[in-house]
């Protein structure tokens, strides 16, 4: 196998062109112009730790003519910067299945995508059934939400072709270390994702590539010969002898099963209480509730930036802030959409949820970021598995009211939050939340160790981004769908859950958390299968 050269910590100073890179390849390597054969970027990440002097660092892969003499001097004193790599160190390969079986998917997030898309790779003809819609009719069904205030349960911004990563930022970045991530990145790329995601520190999709992308992922699936099914909710399952032996799909069609996946998003609530009354292990476990707080995306710039804030070179800012509370809670932003929007994430009437948004370029006027505070079952009313979705749901309707009944959102000033005043008037900055907002207090909307946790952090925070208390910046609740409110008991060698054959996965089955982590989830479990059907 042939053997390249990783160089690391490579500084290009952000007046520089990247063109340069190539020279400083040449220039670390100690070599001739015509010795570099070829070199790839592995990352590209922005240090403004000096806000004056804003830097780009680059990872790069390098094919030289004649290495021997770098080989041998690798671990010198001299040559720290780089080090020897193998060419493909893994090469994804999924196996043929030899024999046949019926495999039913539930839900087209990225888990059920992902393990679908494999599945079909192997020959096993997934059939994926999804209780929302395609994503072209979900939009309009979502643009309907938003103009007329008619709410459909099974096609909003949570449930429908894609799950509810499709109306997100579209963040790509993960904190897990998984030999399977760039093999996601490559089936991104070529359902249409820019090619920059591949070695960006930070990469995201946006929400405008996304609807594409989701879509053709499902196509390649039915190309391969599996089948995607909307507006196909399951409503029961069929269990004889600790196995799954059928589902039923919208309360009406029984479909025999031999391998059962559960790729539910969390917000499927009426999906949990079903397996909860089928007797599937289950147990509830913490999540985060809290605000979404939104600032001008250029006086995030100006903060994270200083005077580069308005560099072309620069994309809008992010951040990623944390501190600790004396009542023992963790406050923490999430989810932040530089350049975003906050949107309606509603999935049942009469409660109000909300989430970030944000489009590949990142180009809206405003940044915003959940503001969330960690909740735990110590803080659920019952010890029952369910009592995590009924704790969201108090709140939720509570929003509801206090935002006027009308899924109008209730928004506060920060300076007014602090305050313990209600807002009465906007400052300069304009809520991007749609439908439409109301101004008023937020106190009735958590309960009240969140509310007390979040005016004593914000404060800590700003001192570690100036500029978070903002007089105009503004509150906007509730936050409640950060992750899924329980997790259902898997084995953690074959992802069965209790009932044999059925394989609860990906984030709504508590075992993930975002676009990438999920798609990991539903390739693991694909392999399991592929191998057992091998």
């Amino acid at each position: 196998m042939k053997k390249l050269i990783k160089i690391e910590n490579i500084i290009i100073e952000i007046e520089e062109k990247e063109k340069i890179l190539k020279n400083k390849i040449i220039k670390i390597l100690k070599i001739q112009n015509k010795d570099l054969k070829k070199y790839k970027i592995l990352k590209k990440a922005v240090d403004a730790r000096n806000k004056n002097q804003i830097r780009f660092v680059y990872s790069v892969l390098v094919e030289i003519e004649k290495p021997e003499d770098i080989f041998k001097n690798m671990y010198s004193n001299k040559i720290k910067k780089y080090r020897i790599v193998l060419q493909d160190p893994y090469i994804y390969e999924i196996k043929k299945a030899n024999k046949k079986g019926k495999i039913i998917i539930v839900g087209s997030g990225p888990s059920g995508l992902f393990a679908g898309l494999n599945l079909a790779k192997a020959g096993l003809k997934p059939i994926i059934i999804e209780r929302g819609k395609d994503v072209d009719t979900r939009i309009k069904d979502i643009e309907n939400f938003i103009k007329n205030r008619k709410l459909n349960p099974n096609s909003n911004i949570q449930f429908g072709e894609g799950g509810a990563g499709t109306f997100s930022d579209g963040k790509l970045y993960t904190l897990i270390n998984n030999y399977r991530i760039n093999y996601i990145f490559q089936e991104f790329i070529k359902a249409g994702a820019p090619k920059e995601i591949e070695y960006d520190a930070k990469p995201h999709i946006g929400t405008d590539n996304l609807k594409f992308i989701v879509k053709n992922i499902r196509k390649k699936i039915i190309e391969l010969g599996g089948e995607v099914l909307f507006e196909s909710c399951l409503t029961d399952i069929k269990i004889e002898e600790g196995k799954v032996k059928s589902i039923i799909i919208n309360n009406k069609k029984e479909v025999k099963v031999d391998e059962l996946i559960l790729a539910i998003g969390h917000s499927a609530r009426d999906t949990y209480k079903m397996l909860n009354d089928k007797k599937i292990d289950m147990e509830a476990r913490s999540f985060s509730m809290g605000l979404r707080i939104e600032h001008k995306a250029a006086d995030i710039n100006k903060s994270q930036y200083g005077n580069n804030y308005n560099n072309s070179k620069l994309s809008a800012a992010n951040y990623k802030l944390v501190t600790h509370s004396e009542t023992n809670r963790s406050v923490y932003t999430f989810c932040m959409c530089p350049g975003g929007y906050i949107v309606p994430a509603s999935s049942e009437e009469g409660r109000l949820a909300i989430n970030g948004m944000s489009e590949y370029k990142r180009d809206g006027e405003n940044s915003n970021s959940a503001l969330l505070v960690n909740v735990t079952p110590k803080d659920f009313e019952s010890d029952s598995p369910l009592s995590g979705i009924e704790f969201q749901r108090k709140w939720e309707e509570k929003t509801f009211i206090e935002g006027g009944s009308n899924y109008n959102a209730p928004i506060q000033l920060v300076k007014d939050f602090l305050q313990d005043t209600p807002s009465t008037k906007l400052g300069n900055i304009k809520p991007t939340y749609n439908p439409g907002y109301k101004l008023t207090s937020l106190n009735n909307c958590l309960p009240s160790f969140i509310i007390e946790s979040l005016k004593e952090a914000i404060p800590e925070l700003d001192k570690k981004l100036k500029g978070f208390i903002n007089n105009d910046a503004i509150l906007t609740g509730i936050e409640s769908r950060s992750s899924a409110p329980l997790r259902i008991i898997r084995d953690k060698e074959t992802l069965n859950s209790s009932i044999k054959g059925i394989y609860p996965i990906g984030e709504g089955a508590g075992y993930a958390g975002g676009i990438i982590s999920s798609a990991v989830d539903g390739i693991r479990i694909s392999e399991i299968i592929i191998e057992k059907y091998s």
